[in-house]
């Protein structure tokens, strides 16, 4: 805490008379003259304003998270200025040298802005003014980057989207020693460097900047905060509605297949309209929100500091703040975000750009308690006004719990694409999917579901195939194996019909059609439960599949029911995985396993599946019991003995090792028109390898029976090792909550009103 120490000592001996009128010293005031500005052209007043700067060091020394997050980020600019700076000519990919170099560049100079204004000492300034002529000199000259993979390449790097990453952080630099560079210094940055530099992500790069997408959203906020910053009203215009009189192909892709202007819809404000639905969630899903929203919520602040008459934080009754509200509960126990669509796993919520998402959120969006508990966790703050509401609700105790309960989250810009529904209960955590396409980065995998236990994974999602900024690895960028895999159906835990993937795997398809709610329920504590149906996968099939997990006294801990109910115009092979995590420690059937493991198929991602073992269902009930990481899980599904059961491990054709080396067991169903899949998943029991004791190691459920299949209603009945039996009805049409039922099963009659019966 020296540095904040020093900085109180040095301001009580400066008269605060003498301080108001230096152009170095207090940026409300022109540098020129010394007469005071307009609101509008103080610097700083994009992130960090002038009145956060007095109110920052007023504080200083008074508030430990803001000060620790001060001391970190003074530690490490003052350690880059050791090194000197370098701006290398652009070379390499994700991962290679010159990128990264670029890359620390801008975080590095966003931070020296913002220790410049804090701590008032020039040489954070001068040392961001000397890389931003090095940029100007280098940058006026600078051809096309030389890797030509990209679909929009940039100049500083491989793709407009880093050129724009790099604008969003410099731009909010810039702001910060604005006032201590000379006009004639702003002039030839503005001149050679911004505007070129806004000129080639928009103008020059239409395919990249007139679109609805996360890429456009970055570079809307960077053409649109240099533009607050220079007072260019034209480049802030050109953000929010994007670049006029561009027509592009609408039948023109990207580099991961998605359309780049099929609606003909662009620019900031649009979008907001478009990816988010009312509820906060982002189409592509969380992965991508979470990146998006660096953007989204800065250049929001900077036009609420500087054009405050926009109300942008009002703009779609407020999506933008409610949207870190969706992605904080699209995490697991542990802040993992969900990997839905293209995600990669153990991305969480203490990303710095969730740290600017929960303190923007709470600055601006009433000041929600339960966020400072994130914060808290966090472990930082923003260095700007925001950061400082944060580190002052912090002190002040005001922090509360941010409960993450049972949600279900609609898609789509009205709320009616289908959506995402997550249902809690003590330590489990299931994931059930029936979104839309989620634009280019969407996966094939309607009525998908995954499964946590206290924020391990159960059943488990794939993700994305990937290894983000490691060079080694495809230059850090998408893997082939990310369409041939992960992107496929067979990858997911939903059924894949005739060994073809959702929409046949294609794009144009897929992006036409979502998943429908069939009924959400989480008010009951004990049992919660999504139904949702698909119509469009397959033509031709109907796919209804009806998720609950059920807390009863009878078992140890909530188990999960799954019911899935095809109905076809014809006779179809169904596979039905489990992405299992753990090792096999026990089955109820038999099964082979082969001394050369052979491929289960030859595309559609059966091309990377060995398989390891195959058996036959000897009974009813076909149940899996594994462990893992302390816990014993077990699976069981119902099944006919024509049924196939297959172990598999990813991995198949794959000579890089790009894939992970998972298992599942897959249930494989041939040769039937309309059938039905019902299985429970129950958590349960522990081992210490430290004491050698196994507890509660089997699973509790002797039976599982469906008892009625229709088109109104499926039934089953569930029976525990102790003979007690509990009856769950699900309603498969007319499943309003207000809706009445009367059912007579096996001579029994059973009335209820709502869209599920269970006791």
């Amino acid at each position: 805490m020296k540095l904040i120490k020093n900085f109180i000592i040095k301001f009580a001996l400066v008269a605060i008379v003498v301080s108001a009128f230096s152009c170095k010293k207090e940026n409300a005031f022109d540098t020129n003259n010394g007469n005071e500005t307009t609101a509008n052209e103080a610097h700083p007043k994009l992130i960090l304003t002038a009145q956060g700067v007095k109110d920052i060091r007023a504080q200083l020394g008074n508030i430990p998270i803001f000060d620790n997050t001060l001391e970190k980020v003074k530690e490490e600019v003052d350690a880059e200025i050791a090194l000197g700076i370098e701006v290398p000519i652009p070379l390499d990919y994700s991962g290679g040298y010159t990128h990264s170099r670029h890359k620390q560049n801008w975080f590095v100079m966003q931070k020296a802005g913002v220790l410049y204004q804090i701590l008032d000492d020039e040489k954070y300034a001068k040392y961001v003014k000397d890389m931003l002529m090095q940029y100007e000199e280098m940058y006026k000259t600078l051809p096309l980057h030389p890797k030509t993979r990209s679909y929009a390449r940039g100049k500083l790097f491989w793709q407009c989207l880093n050129d724009s990453n790099w604008l969003v952080y410099v731009s909010q630099a810039y702001d910060c020693i604005y006032n201590y560079l000379t006009e004639e210094e702003r002039n030839k940055l503005e001149t050679n460097l911004f505007r070129p530099f806004a000129d080639h992500i928009s103008v020059d790069s239409p395919q990249f900047y007139q679109r609805v997408h996360n890429h456009s959203t970055w570079g809307n906020a960077a053409v649109g905060m240099i533009g607050l910053v220079m007072d260019d009203q034209e480049l802030i215009d050109r953000a929010l509605y994007g670049t006029k009189g561009v027509n592009l192909d609408k039948n023109a892709k990207d580099d991961d297949g998605g359309f780049l202007n099929k609606d003909g819809k662009a620019g900031f404000l649009a979008n907001i309209e478009e990816p988010f639905s009312p509820d906060g969630y982002y189409n592509e899903g969380p992965y991508y929100q979470r990146y998006a929203m660096y953007p989204f919520l800065i250049f929001a602040e900077g036009l609420h500091n500087v054009k405050p008459e926009l109300k942008i934080f009002d703009y779609k009754e407020g999506v933008l703040l409610k949207s870190i509200n969706a992605l904080l509960n699209l995490s697991d126990a542990d802040g993992d975000f969900f990997p839905l669509n293209d995600g990669q796993k153990g991305m969480s919520y203490y990303t710095n750009a969730l740290v600017t998402a929960v303190d923007i959120s709470y600055h601006y969006g009433g000041q929600d308690p339960g966020l400072l508990s994130i914060a808290k966790l966090q472990d930082k703050v923003l260095l700007d006004d925001s950061g400082l509401a944060v580190a002052l609700g912090i002190k002040n105790g005001e922090e509360k719990p941010f409960n993450k309960k049972s949600i279900n989250l609609s898609d789509g810009p009205d709320g009616t694409q289908g959506g995402v529904g997550i249902l809690r209960s003590e330590d489990l955590e299931l994931v059930f999917k029936y979104a839309a396409q989620g634009s280019s980065h969407g996966h094939y995998d309607k009525l998908s579901y995954s499964l946590y236990d206290n924020g391990e994974e159960i059943i488990q999602d794939y993700g994305l195939a990937r290894f983000v900024n490691i060079e080694q690895k495809g230059g850090g960028n998408y893997l082939k194996e990310n369409n041939s895999w992960a992107k496929q159906t067979i990858a997911h835990n939903t059924v894949t019909q005739n060994e073809t993937s959702h929409f046949g795997g294609k794009y144009e398809i897929g992006s036409l059609h979502h998943s429908d709610l069939n009924y959400f329920s989480s008010e009951h504590e004990n049992i919660q439960v999504a139904s949702a149906i698909e119509k469009n996968a397959y033509p031709g099939t109907e796919m209804l599949r009806t998720m609950a997990i059920i807390k009863d006294e009878d078992f140890e801990k909530p188990y999960m029911l799954d019911i899935m109910k095809i109905t076809s115009n014809k006779a179809n092979q169904y596979d039905f995985p489990y992405y299992f995590m753990g090792q096999v420690l026990q089955t109820n059937f038999d099964y082979n396993t082969p001394e050369t493991l052979k491929v289960l198929g030859n595309k559609n991602g059966y091309q990377h599946l060995y398989v390891e073992a195959t058996g036959k269902a000897a009974s009813e009930n076909s149940k899996l019991s594994w462990l893992n990481k302390g816990k014993f899980y077990s699976l069981t599904t119902v099944t006919n003995t024509n049924d196939d059961l297959l172990f598999t491990r990813i991995g198949a054709n794959d000579p890089d090792f790009n894939l992970r080396r998972e298992a599942a067991l897959l249930l494989r169903r041939k040769n039937v028109t309309n059938t039905t899949f019902v299985s429970t998943i129950e958590a349960h029991g522990s081992y210490s390898p430290v004491t050698e004791s196994a507890f509660n190691s089997n699973s509790s459920i002797v039976d599982l029976k469906v008892v009625l299949d229709t088109e109104n209603y499926t039934a089953v009945l569930i029976t525990n090792v102790n003979g007690n039996t509990k009856l769950f009805i699900t309603v498969n049409a007319n499943a309003s909550k207000e809706s009445k039922h009367s059912l007579n099963i096996n001579d029994n009659n059973y009335q209820w009103t709502g869209s599920y019966y269970f006791k």
